[in-house]
């Protein structure tokens, strides 16, 4: 049989093909057939031609072919008995991009920032083939390859994508698939610095966290210490406090691997709290005074220093002091050093710390003494050092005034000197001094101020004595004076027999030793005639050493 019809069918549209034999045989048993076609939407018609102008019989199939249809084989079959021929038809659809799909590579695991993924845009069938490609993400365009790479993934890539195959007949649409970029992210609300006692939220998330087709587990860190650990990916301070502040991080975890984000720093301001006010008066000759405050504030405070309400220092820059101060400053520190002090400056000292949030203060009363006590060349020299004790006041210009001298309490003089002079001070001068300045418009005392004299020890004294009681025992007694304390070490002959610091512990089991400041008691227990002899207790310091000796009798 042959076959006629258009060589190309267009899905949609209705078509017909016709089969065809030049043989007719009205009495015979021949017979033509199409095999293949869906009856569902075929027509099959069939007309036998025997006149002048021919003979045939012919079938046609009229049918709506889809592009399911395409490359599909049609037979026409003609026979006659058991006689059978037939003719192929191979049918050619054309029809737009079917079966359009999007793959990934990876198809698997998780997907991080920084990671390649490449997009893939298959086609089932096309008749004509596709001419081009058009990439989507999220409804907004991207590119025309049928290969979307992506290299360096980034948070913002997660998204839905979908492509477009085209062809000379239309556009196939694939369905949306789903970019999961797994990155864990920390964001603050209201703010990642926030006033003390505002509701904090921190909130853990990956994109397309709701969306995330399995529960996901969130592991809460601050300052690099597990805090919790749970589903839920918000961190909720409902009144947040200053001790809330520091570096966050949290750590993401689903069946296919975990994600660590970066630490956020949650920053807690607050008003300045009551400030820290220290007074000090220098002891040796009284003459400075150091004003110091401290805060605790964030953010910092700006501090001032005020004296019966008079401001005299500040943490900024530009206010001009006199010549007797001096200001130092630092993150929520003021230093105020006044030189020269005297009685002008007593009187009530405020330190008030102030930031955007609130401020505070702080008093304290500081008494300055008119008198003060100076000794040179220092308070601590070495016997026969010559020393001069200046009292330093701030007497009546227009009356003289006196100077009264005191050591340990008592009184020394009175006179019109300033100064009381050791030309060459001896251990029996040191003492604790103070002074008293009295002039026409009252009096004033220092503060007591310690002179040390160092000097070398002093002959030794020597004793011994024995006891019968319970035993023979006999005791051998050193003391020396001398300052700074002395070494005593009691010898006899070449032996060393006990010290009061660094030589071996006694030779005989009898022998016990027992140390004190600047003294040394040996006790020798059953004494025998052997213990007889000259003993010598030398004392030693660095300023010098002495010694003495004993007969010891049993």
């Amino acid at each position: 049989p042959s076959v006629t019809g258009s060589e190309e069918q267009t899905e949609g549209q209705r078509a017909t093909l016709g089969c065809s034999t030049p043989y007719v045989c009205p009495t015979g048993d021949i017979a033509l057939s199409w095999e293949g076609y869906d009856p569902r939407v075929s027509e099959v018609s069939g007309h036998v031609q025997l006149d002048t102008n021919g003979v045939s019989r012919q079938v046609n199939l009229t049918s709506s072919f889809s592009w399911k249809d395409h490359s599909k084989k049609l037979l026409c079959h003609v026979s006659d008995g058991s006689k059978r021929a037939s003719t192929e038809v191979a049918l050619r659809v054309r029809h737009t991009p079917k079966d359009t799909r999007v793959t990934l590579s990876p198809s698997s695991g998780n997907i991080g920032v920084g990671d390649t993924v490449t997009l893939s845009c298959h086609v089932g069938s096309s008749h004509p083939p596709v001419s081009g490609y058009r990439w989507y993400k999220d409804g907004v365009a991207l590119g025309t390859q049928q290969e979307l790479a992506l290299h360096g993934v980034r948070r913002e890539d997660h998204g839905r994508y979908h492509c477009e195959a085209q062809n000379a007949l239309g556009t196939g649409v694939s369905p949306a698939v789903t970019l999961r970029v797994f990155s864990a992210e920390i964001s603050a609300s209201p703010s990642a610095e926030v006033l003390e006692g505002t509701a904090t939220t921190l909130s853990c998330d990956v994109p397309g966290r709701e969306g995330h087709p399995e529960e996901l587990s969130y592991t809460w860190y601050k300052n690099g210490a597990w805090l919790k650990e749970g589903p839920a990916h918000t961190l909720v301070f409902p009144a947040v406090a200053a001790g809330d502040a520091g570096y966050y991080s949290c750590q993401v975890t689903n069946s296919q691997g975990s994600d660590t984000a970066q630490a956020i720093s949650l920053s807690v301001t607050y008003p300045p709290r009551i400030p820290t006010l220290t007074l000090f008066q220098e002891t040796q000759g009284g003459r400075l005074v150091i004003v110091l405050c401290t805060v605790d504030s964030h953010p910092p405070a700006t501090l001032t220093i005020d004296r019966d309400g008079a401001m005299l220092a500040t943490s900024w820059p530009e206010m001009s002091l006199g010549q007797r101060l001096s200001v130092t400053s630092s993150r929520n520190s003021l230093r105020l050093e006044i030189r020269d002090a005297g009685p002008r400056d007593g009187g009530k000292y405020g330190c008030t710390a102030s930031n955007v949030h609130g401020n505070a203060s702080a008093t304290k009363v500081l008494v300055t003494r008119a008198a003060g006590l100076l000794i040179q060349p220092s308070a601590e020299v070495a016997e026969g050092t010559a020393v001069t004790l200046t009292c330093v006041g701030t007497g009546d210009a227009a009356e003289k005034p006196l100077y009264a001298w005191y050591r340990n309490g008592r009184r020394l003089q009175e006179s019109s000197m300033p100064t009381l002079e050791f030309p060459s001070v001896r251990g029996d001068d040191a003492g604790a001094f103070q002074c008293r300045v009295r002039s026409g418009n009252g009096s004033d005392v220092s503060e007591v101020v310690a002179l040390q004299v160092f000097y070398p020890p002093r002959q030794p004294v020597l004793s011994s004595f024995l006891q019968s009681r319970g035993g023979r025992l006999g005791v051998i007694q050193c003391s020396v004076e001398s300052d700074p304390e002395s070494n005593l070490t009691l010898r006899r002959g070449d032996s060393v027999v006990a010290c009061t610091r660094g030589c071996p512990q006694a030779t005989s089991p009898r022998v016990h030793a027992t140390s004190s400041y600047n003294g040394l008691k040996v006790e020798i227990r059953d004494v025998v005639v052997e213990d007889e002899g000259i003993y010598e207790c030398q004392a030693g310091n660095s300023q010098g050493s002495a010694s003495a000796t004993l007969d010891f009798k049993a």
